[in-house]
Protein backbone atom coordinates (compact mmCIF):
# COMPACT_ATOMS: atom_id res chain seq x y z
CA UNK A 1 0.00 0.00 0.00
CA UNK A 2 0.85 3.43 -0.88
CA UNK A 3 -0.26 4.64 2.57
CA UNK A 4 2.39 2.72 4.38
CA UNK A 5 5.06 4.22 2.26
CA UNK A 6 4.22 7.19 4.40
CA UNK A 7 6.75 7.71 7.33
CA UNK A 8 4.18 9.55 9.07
CA UNK A 9 2.01 6.90 9.10
CA UNK A 10 4.39 4.64 9.64
CA UNK A 11 5.45 6.15 12.87
CA UNK A 12 1.55 6.54 14.19
CA UNK A 13 1.00 2.72 13.36
CA UNK A 14 3.92 1.72 15.07
CA UNK A 15 3.15 3.88 18.40
CA UNK A 16 -0.34 2.26 18.02
CA UNK A 17 1.47 -1.53 17.77
CA UNK A 18 3.53 -1.38 20.01
CA UNK A 19 1.16 0.44 23.08
CA UNK A 20 -0.88 -2.22 21.85
CA UNK A 21 1.33 -4.75 22.52
CA UNK A 22 2.54 -3.90 25.98
CA UNK A 23 -1.16 -3.23 27.26
CA UNK A 24 -2.04 -6.79 26.05
CA UNK A 25 0.95 -7.97 27.71
CA UNK A 26 -0.26 -6.56 31.31
CA UNK A 27 -3.58 -8.04 30.63
CA UNK A 28 -2.41 -11.33 30.02
CA UNK A 29 -0.03 -10.98 32.68
CA UNK A 30 -3.37 -10.41 35.49
CA UNK A 31 -5.24 -12.93 33.65
CA UNK A 32 -5.81 -14.93 30.24
CA UNK A 33 -9.17 -13.03 29.75
CA UNK A 34 -8.50 -9.60 30.59
CA UNK A 35 -5.42 -10.20 28.31
CA UNK A 36 -7.76 -11.44 25.80
CA UNK A 37 -10.14 -8.60 26.18
CA UNK A 38 -6.92 -6.36 25.80
CA UNK A 39 -5.59 -7.78 23.01
CA UNK A 40 -9.39 -7.42 21.44
CA UNK A 41 -9.42 -3.72 22.03
CA UNK A 42 -6.06 -3.25 21.24
CA UNK A 43 -7.13 -4.40 17.55
CA UNK A 44 -9.78 -2.50 17.41
CA UNK A 45 -8.00 0.74 17.99
CA UNK A 46 -5.41 -0.31 15.36
CA UNK A 47 -7.98 -1.21 12.77
CA UNK A 48 -9.98 2.19 13.51
CA UNK A 49 -6.51 3.98 13.51
CA UNK A 50 -5.85 2.50 10.16
CA UNK A 51 -9.10 3.26 8.67
CA UNK A 52 -9.27 6.72 9.78
CA UNK A 53 -5.22 7.41 8.64
CA UNK A 54 -6.01 5.78 5.52
CA UNK A 55 -9.30 8.28 4.59
CA UNK A 56 -7.11 11.17 5.52
CA UNK A 57 -4.43 9.72 3.57
CA UNK A 58 -6.67 9.84 0.31
CA UNK A 59 -8.28 12.77 0.95
CA UNK A 60 -4.96 14.64 1.26
CA UNK A 61 -3.85 13.22 -1.84
CA UNK A 62 -6.95 13.57 -3.76
CA UNK A 63 -6.62 17.42 -2.73
CA UNK A 64 -2.65 17.22 -4.01
CA UNK A 65 -3.80 15.38 -7.26
CA UNK A 66 -6.77 18.59 -7.78
CA UNK A 67 -3.99 21.04 -6.86
CA UNK A 68 -1.26 19.55 -9.53
CA UNK A 69 -4.51 19.70 -12.23
CA UNK A 70 -5.18 23.10 -11.32
CA UNK A 71 -1.34 24.66 -11.33
CA UNK A 72 -1.10 22.81 -14.61
CA UNK A 73 -4.39 24.20 -16.38
CA UNK A 74 -6.05 20.98 -16.78
CA UNK A 75 -9.10 22.35 -14.61
CA UNK A 76 -10.59 25.61 -13.39
CA UNK A 77 -12.90 24.19 -10.40
CA UNK A 78 -12.44 25.02 -6.50
CA UNK A 79 -10.91 22.11 -4.30
CA UNK A 80 -13.43 20.06 -3.06
CA UNK A 81 -15.06 20.27 0.69
CA UNK A 82 -14.09 17.49 3.29
CA UNK A 83 -16.44 17.05 6.55
CA UNK A 84 -13.38 16.90 8.94
CA UNK A 85 -12.54 19.78 10.60
CA UNK A 86 -8.38 20.16 10.03
CA UNK A 87 -9.37 19.07 6.22
CA UNK A 88 -12.06 21.45 5.83
CA UNK A 89 -9.67 23.99 7.08
CA UNK A 90 -7.09 22.93 4.32
CA UNK A 91 -9.14 22.14 1.91
CA UNK A 92 -10.48 26.04 2.06
CA UNK A 93 -7.41 27.27 2.28
CA UNK A 94 -6.03 25.62 -0.95
CA UNK A 95 -9.16 26.23 -3.01
CA UNK A 96 -8.95 29.91 -2.46
CA UNK A 97 -4.65 30.00 -3.69
CA UNK A 98 -5.46 27.81 -6.75
CA UNK A 99 -8.24 30.16 -7.30
CA UNK A 100 -5.98 33.22 -6.27
CA UNK A 101 -3.09 31.34 -8.56
CA UNK A 102 -5.53 31.01 -11.88
CA UNK A 103 -6.60 34.82 -11.63
CA UNK A 104 -2.99 36.19 -11.51
CA UNK A 105 -2.56 33.22 -14.22
CA UNK A 106 -5.11 35.05 -16.74
CA UNK A 107 -4.21 38.37 -15.77
CA UNK A 108 -0.29 37.35 -16.67
CA UNK A 109 -1.98 35.62 -19.97
CA UNK A 110 -4.11 38.83 -20.75
CA UNK A 111 -0.87 41.24 -20.40
CA UNK A 112 1.15 39.40 -22.63
CA UNK A 113 -1.76 39.30 -25.41
CA UNK A 114 -1.58 43.15 -24.60
CA UNK A 115 1.51 43.88 -24.18
CA UNK A 116 2.09 41.69 -27.88
CA UNK A 117 -0.75 44.12 -28.89
CA UNK A 118 1.17 47.42 -27.76
CA UNK A 119 3.95 46.32 -29.66
CA UNK A 120 2.43 45.90 -32.84
CA UNK A 121 0.86 49.50 -32.22
CA UNK A 122 4.40 51.05 -31.40
CA UNK A 123 5.54 49.28 -34.73
CA UNK A 124 2.91 50.51 -36.80
CA UNK A 125 3.07 53.98 -34.99
CA UNK A 126 6.83 54.11 -35.53
CA UNK A 127 7.08 52.59 -39.14
CA UNK A 128 5.11 55.36 -40.53
CA UNK A 129 7.34 58.37 -39.76
CA UNK A 130 10.48 56.15 -40.54
CA UNK A 131 9.39 55.71 -43.94
CA UNK A 132 8.84 59.27 -44.57
CA UNK A 133 12.32 59.80 -42.73
CA UNK A 134 13.75 56.80 -45.74
CA UNK A 135 12.18 58.81 -48.13
CA UNK A 136 12.65 62.01 -47.63
CA UNK A 137 16.67 61.42 -47.29
CA UNK A 138 16.75 59.67 -50.21
CA UNK A 139 15.17 62.57 -51.85
CA UNK A 140 17.87 65.23 -50.37
CA UNK A 141 20.56 63.32 -52.21
CA UNK A 142 19.27 64.61 -55.32
CA UNK A 143 19.90 67.90 -57.08
CA UNK A 144 17.24 69.91 -55.53
CA UNK A 145 15.98 73.75 -55.08
CA UNK A 146 17.42 75.33 -52.07
CA UNK A 147 12.83 76.28 -51.64
CA UNK A 148 12.55 71.94 -52.11
CA UNK A 149 15.79 71.23 -50.04
CA UNK A 150 14.47 73.35 -46.87
CA UNK A 151 10.64 71.76 -47.38
CA UNK A 152 12.37 68.32 -47.10
CA UNK A 153 14.23 69.59 -44.29
CA UNK A 154 11.19 70.76 -42.12
CA UNK A 155 9.14 67.76 -42.92
CA UNK A 156 12.43 65.56 -41.71
CA UNK A 157 12.53 67.48 -38.27
CA UNK A 158 8.81 67.02 -38.38
CA UNK A 159 9.07 63.39 -38.87
CA UNK A 160 12.08 62.97 -36.10
CA UNK A 161 9.65 65.08 -33.59
CA UNK A 162 6.85 62.91 -33.87
CA UNK A 163 9.16 59.45 -33.27
CA UNK A 164 10.78 61.54 -30.41
CA UNK A 165 7.28 63.04 -28.54
CA UNK A 166 5.79 59.21 -29.26
CA UNK A 167 8.75 57.35 -27.53
CA UNK A 168 8.75 59.67 -24.53
CA UNK A 169 5.65 59.62 -24.08
CA UNK A 170 5.82 55.52 -24.02
CA UNK A 171 8.28 55.75 -21.11
CA UNK A 172 6.51 57.94 -19.36
CA UNK A 173 2.95 56.18 -19.41
CA UNK A 174 5.51 52.79 -18.57
CA UNK A 175 7.03 54.89 -15.73
CA UNK A 176 3.49 55.27 -14.20
CA UNK A 177 2.44 51.90 -14.73
CA UNK A 178 5.67 50.47 -12.99
CA UNK A 179 5.15 52.57 -10.04
CA UNK A 180 8.63 54.33 -10.48
CA UNK A 181 7.16 57.78 -11.45
CA UNK A 182 7.14 60.27 -8.84
CA UNK A 183 4.67 62.73 -8.21
CA UNK A 184 5.36 66.13 -5.94
CA UNK A 185 2.50 67.63 -4.43
CA UNK A 186 2.29 71.20 -4.11
CA UNK A 187 -0.41 73.96 -4.12
CA UNK A 188 -0.14 75.65 -7.39
CA UNK A 189 -2.30 78.70 -8.91
CA UNK A 190 -4.31 77.47 -11.65
CA UNK A 191 -3.11 80.57 -13.57
CA UNK A 192 0.14 79.18 -13.51
CA UNK A 193 -0.56 75.32 -14.19
CA UNK A 194 -2.45 76.64 -17.08
CA UNK A 195 0.13 78.97 -18.33
CA UNK A 196 2.80 76.40 -18.12
CA UNK A 197 1.07 73.47 -20.27
CA UNK A 198 -0.02 76.32 -22.81
CA UNK A 199 3.15 77.37 -23.17
CA UNK A 200 4.24 75.08 -25.69
CA UNK A 201 1.31 75.47 -27.86
CA UNK A 202 0.59 79.61 -28.34
CA UNK A 203 2.78 79.55 -31.21
CA UNK A 204 1.19 76.75 -33.82
CA UNK A 205 -1.99 78.38 -32.47
CA UNK A 206 -1.33 81.56 -33.62
CA UNK A 207 0.04 79.81 -37.09
CA UNK A 208 -3.54 78.13 -36.78
CA UNK A 209 -5.33 81.57 -36.64
CA UNK A 210 -7.15 79.80 -33.24
CA UNK A 211 -7.71 81.81 -30.16
CA UNK A 212 -6.79 80.29 -27.01
CA UNK A 213 -9.12 81.66 -23.85
CA UNK A 214 -8.41 81.41 -20.48
CA UNK A 215 -10.19 81.65 -17.37
CA UNK A 216 -8.55 80.60 -13.88
CA UNK A 217 -10.01 82.94 -11.36
CA UNK A 218 -8.47 82.28 -7.75
CA UNK A 219 -8.32 78.44 -8.13
CA UNK A 220 -5.57 76.65 -6.90
CA UNK A 221 -4.48 72.89 -7.40
CA UNK A 222 -3.01 70.61 -5.40
CA UNK A 223 -0.94 68.07 -7.88
CA UNK A 224 2.89 68.01 -9.39
CA UNK A 225 2.99 70.72 -11.31
CA UNK A 226 5.20 69.02 -14.44
CA UNK A 227 3.17 65.99 -14.16
CA UNK A 228 -0.48 67.70 -14.54
CA UNK A 229 0.86 69.84 -16.77
CA UNK A 230 1.99 67.23 -18.91
CA UNK A 231 -1.61 65.67 -18.65
CA UNK A 232 -3.12 68.96 -19.80
CA UNK A 233 -0.99 69.83 -22.35
CA UNK A 234 -2.06 66.44 -24.21
CA UNK A 235 -5.52 67.44 -23.95
CA UNK A 236 -4.98 70.95 -25.46
CA UNK A 237 -2.79 69.19 -27.76
CA UNK A 238 -6.16 66.99 -28.69
CA UNK A 239 -8.12 70.19 -29.05
CA UNK A 240 -5.89 71.91 -31.34
CA UNK A 241 -5.35 69.29 -33.40
CA UNK A 242 -9.32 69.33 -33.74
CA UNK A 243 -10.32 73.08 -34.32
CA UNK A 244 -10.92 74.72 -37.72
CA UNK A 245 -8.56 77.81 -38.23
CA UNK A 246 -9.93 80.78 -36.49
CA UNK A 247 -11.96 78.44 -34.06
CA UNK A 248 -11.23 78.85 -30.23
CA UNK A 249 -9.95 76.14 -27.82
CA UNK A 250 -10.56 77.22 -24.18
CA UNK A 251 -9.39 76.50 -20.62
CA UNK A 252 -11.04 76.95 -17.63
CA UNK A 253 -10.56 76.84 -13.71
CA UNK A 254 -12.85 76.63 -10.55
CA UNK A 255 -12.46 75.42 -7.04
CA UNK A 256 -14.99 74.19 -4.82
CA UNK A 257 -14.99 73.15 -1.39
CA UNK A 258 -14.87 69.44 -2.88
CA UNK A 259 -12.52 69.86 -5.55
CA UNK A 260 -10.15 72.31 -7.69
CA UNK A 261 -11.76 71.32 -11.53
CA UNK A 262 -9.85 72.35 -15.01
CA UNK A 263 -11.85 72.20 -18.37
CA UNK A 264 -10.39 72.33 -21.88
CA UNK A 265 -13.41 73.29 -24.93
CA UNK A 266 -12.75 73.19 -28.25
CA UNK A 267 -14.73 74.61 -31.34
CA UNK A 268 -14.18 71.71 -33.13
CA UNK A 269 -16.67 68.96 -34.05
CA UNK A 270 -16.47 66.74 -30.63
CA UNK A 271 -16.72 63.25 -30.83
CA UNK A 272 -18.34 60.31 -32.29
CA UNK A 273 -20.64 59.41 -29.47
CA UNK A 274 -19.22 55.67 -30.00
CA UNK A 275 -15.93 56.25 -29.26
CA UNK A 276 -16.39 58.56 -26.20
CA UNK A 277 -16.50 55.38 -23.63
CA UNK A 278 -12.75 54.37 -25.05
CA UNK A 279 -10.89 57.88 -25.93
CA UNK A 280 -8.84 57.37 -23.14
CA UNK A 281 -7.77 53.93 -24.22
CA UNK A 282 -4.16 53.49 -25.62
CA UNK A 283 -3.74 53.54 -29.28
CA UNK A 284 -7.23 54.14 -29.53
CA UNK A 285 -8.03 56.48 -32.48
CA UNK A 286 -11.67 57.85 -32.79
CA UNK A 287 -13.25 58.23 -36.42
CA UNK A 288 -12.42 62.33 -35.91
CA UNK A 289 -8.77 61.42 -35.43
CA UNK A 290 -6.35 63.15 -37.37
CA UNK A 291 -4.01 61.45 -39.24
CA UNK A 292 -1.11 62.29 -37.50
CA UNK A 293 -2.64 60.80 -34.52
CA UNK A 294 -0.99 57.98 -32.19
CA UNK A 295 -3.77 57.43 -29.31
CA UNK A 296 -1.71 57.18 -26.66
CA UNK A 297 -1.77 61.42 -25.80
CA UNK A 298 -5.40 60.98 -23.77
CA UNK A 299 -3.66 57.66 -22.55
CA UNK A 300 -1.07 59.12 -20.53
CA UNK A 301 -3.29 62.13 -19.68
CA UNK A 302 -5.63 59.82 -17.68
CA UNK A 303 -2.62 57.54 -16.10
CA UNK A 304 -1.77 61.27 -14.64
CA UNK A 305 -4.61 61.99 -13.21
CA UNK A 306 -5.02 58.62 -11.79
CA UNK A 307 -2.14 58.64 -10.49
CA UNK A 308 -3.05 61.83 -8.17
CA UNK A 309 -6.43 60.49 -7.40
CA UNK A 310 -8.26 62.63 -9.68
CA UNK A 311 -10.53 61.95 -12.44
CA UNK A 312 -10.70 63.29 -16.43
CA UNK A 313 -13.85 62.70 -18.10
CA UNK A 314 -13.95 63.51 -21.94
CA UNK A 315 -18.03 64.40 -23.55
CA UNK A 316 -19.43 66.74 -26.14
CA UNK A 317 -19.77 70.36 -25.35
CA UNK A 318 -23.53 71.69 -24.89
CA UNK A 319 -22.64 73.60 -28.05
CA UNK A 320 -20.66 71.34 -30.35
CA UNK A 321 -16.95 70.86 -29.40
CA UNK A 322 -15.04 68.38 -27.37
CA UNK A 323 -15.49 69.30 -23.92
CA UNK A 324 -12.29 67.56 -21.43
CA UNK A 325 -12.98 67.71 -17.05
CA UNK A 326 -10.40 66.82 -14.70
CA UNK A 327 -11.32 66.78 -10.94
CA UNK A 328 -8.63 66.89 -7.92
CA UNK A 329 -10.82 65.71 -5.12
CA UNK A 330 -10.38 67.58 -1.44
CA UNK A 331 -9.21 65.10 1.09
CA UNK A 332 -10.26 67.52 4.02
CA UNK A 333 -13.71 69.67 3.68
Amino acid sequence: MKLLRNPGVKRELFVFLVSGAIFAGIGFFLSVRCGLLTLAFAVFNFCAVLLFVSRRYRAVASMAEQVGRVLHGQERAMIGREEEGELAILSTEIGKMTVRLREQADRLTEDKVRLTEAIQDIFHQIRTPLTGINLTASLLEEDLTVERRRRLTRDLSRQSERIRWLVETLLKLSKIDAGTAVFRTETVPAEDLIGQAAAPFRIPMELRDQTLRIRAEDAVFVVDPAWTAEAVGNLLKNCMEHTPPGGEVAIEARETALFSELTVTDSGPGFDPADVPHLFERFYKGKNATPESVGIGLALARSIVAAQNGTITAANGPSGGARFTIRFYKSVV
